[in-house]
């Protein structure tokens, strides 16, 4: 990637030969374009928030900026393009959607997330160390750009406008009010299950912002959930790319005597399924993990794994996650062990579980969704 401070080499986490996404787009581009033609000052606090692969804070280490990211991956992604690019350990401070953040920001420079209420989360979060003189500017692809996006922006820190459009990307410029009354931040948010979807029925959900589904529980979930397996009767149970944690707190509340592990690669979606589970005196032992996957867990340490695998990489679509995950699952289960996938009909999971494990059984199926088991043998 080309920039005014040079041209940092890039690559997204984990690096794969056969991904040919790039780790930055036209609206990193265009938002490091206009720092330095506007010669926008880069002094004090700088603070990214949503740097997706460190793209941003790579090209601005000089600056020393803090980074503020929901992404395990992403936060991995920025260390290895920092130490490729030469930058000195701590020069860039990085911090997650679930810490402190700083107290006083004067450059705050935010990658418009797919969520709104995750942005909307991290504007409330920090609005008060803004001050009148914080310069905000905002960035992000035309079709990821919408009026509720500015109006965020708007509401929490002051009058807003946007950019002409450059290679499909938008800036959003807003001048900090801080007398601006701001709403109250609604995250997280609590909901009760509905009925007939086994154990968790009527149970509460917490979710913190940006997690899938965060004020309901989406159709896919409410599918497997009437389609949990037994359990294998005290063994260890994942549930991997686990979200707000529902479908591991049912497993937990059908099974006591299961040893449950929530993994995911969202720093929210941990703390979701932490407080999912705690806010249900789930008894039991259930351990939480923000990582990559299964990376870490044993070789045949596992009995069964639930996935209900992601088939977008922000705003591409790609199968590369649910292809890591089934491996994940096939290296650390046990013999005679079980994967069960939830997924659209047409995304052809099938296919990718029998090549892997040699089978794959239909257990249950809707005009929209199948439930898939493969047995490691």
């Amino acid at each position: 990637m080309t920039t005014a401070w040079g041209a940092p080499a890039l690559a997204r986490f984990p690096e794969d030969p056969r991904d040919r996404l790039r780790a930055w787009d036209a609206s990193d581009e265009y938002l490091l374009r206009h720092l330095d033609d506007r010669q926008v000052p880069l002094s004090g606090t700088v603070v990214v928030v949503g740097d997706r692969w460190g793209a941003l804070v790579t090209a601005l280490a000089a600056h020393r900026p803090t980074q503020i990211t929901d992404s395990w991956l992403g936060q991995e992604a920025t260390r290895a393009n920092l130490a490729r690019n030469g930058v000195e350990p701590g020069t860039v401070r990085l911090l997650t959607t679930q810490d402190t953040p700083p107290d006083r920001v004067d450059v705050l420079l935010v990658r418009v997330p797919k969520s709104l209420a995750l942005l909307e989360d991290q504007l409330l979060r920090l609005a008060p160390a803004v001050h009148e003189g914080t310069v905000v500017v905002g960035t992000g692809m035309v079709k990821e750009i919408h009026t509720s996006t500015l109006d965020l922006f708007e509401r929490i820190l002051g009058p807003t406008r946007t950019s002409l459009a450059e290679r499909k990307a938008r800036l959003i410029h807003c001048t900090p009010d801080p007398a601006r009354e701001r709403p109250a931040n609604p995250w997280p948010y609590r909901y009760a299950l509905p009925d007939g979807i086994g154990p968790v029925s009527g149970r509460t959900v917490v979710n913190h912002a940006g997690v899938f589904c965060a004020d309901r529980l989406d159709i896919g979930t409410r599918f497997f959930l009437r389609h949990l397996p037994a359990g294998p009767d005290g063994g260890r149970v994942v549930d991997l790319g686990c979200g707000n944690g529902v479908v591991g707190t049912a497993m937990a509340l059908a099974d006591p005597g299961a040893e449950v592990l929530f993994v995911d690669e969202s720093f929210q979606a941990v703390a979701s399924a932490q407080a999912t589970y705690r806010e249900n005196d789930v008894p039991g032992h259930a351990e939480f993990r923000v990582g990559d996957g299964l990376a870490g867990i044993p070789a045949g340490s596992v009995d069964l794994v639930l996935n209900n695998p992601p088939f977008h990489s922000h705003q591409a679509t790609t199968d590369a996650t649910a292809r890591r995950m089934f491996g994940d699952a096939r290296r650390t289960l046990r013999e005679g062990g079980e994967l069960w996938v939830i997924g659209n009909r047409h995304l052809g999971y099938h296919v990718k579980l029998r090549r892997l494990f040699g089978n794959s059984e239909l257990v249950a199926s809707d005009p929209k969704f199948v439930v898939l088991k493969a047995v490691k043998r």
